[in-house]
């Protein structure tokens, strides 16, 4: 079962939510309407970096709540298959930036990301890439 207008936050614009300590209205409002959905992985890049213990406790609180993107076998095969497709079209992609865009795509998302390379690739990708405000 999918939501409805699901948003994936990629790690670049969590950092900034978190960090500039700002509202964004777009991710507060998915947020309040439980749309969003967090990547196995970027919950893996989020934690990775250098915080108190107590901060680590809060986020990973605080991302325990909110439901992850798929991360099976099959969406594995498509994550690779794609890569392999932006690469023919000329795109370098990481594994963890391909995931993050097939999951975003199996689910018909909305990604909101500040990572360029997302704006690049929707161009050849049936990928929606939103900005963060």
């Amino acid at each position: 079962m999918q939501a409805v207008n699901v948003l994936i936050v990629d790690t670049s614009s969590w950092i900034s939510y978190f960090k500039n300590k700002k509202e964004s209205s777009k991710i507060d409002s998915a947020l309040s309407e439980g749309r969003v959905f967090v990547s196995p992985i970027v919950v893996s890049e989020l934690l990775s970096g250098k915080m108190t213990d107590k901060n680590r406790k809060d986020l990973e609180s605080f991302l325990s709540e909110l439901p992850l993107t798929s991360m099976n076998f099959d969406h594995s095969v498509k994550v690779g298959k794609l890569r392999s497709d932006l690469i023919k079209k000329g795109f370098s992609v990481s594994t963890p930036d391909a995931h993050i865009a097939q999951s975003a795509m199996d689910m018909d998302a909305y990604l909101i990301s500040e990572d360029k390379i997302f704006q690049k690739i929707s161009k050849v990708i049936p990928l929606k890439v939103e900005g963060q405000k």
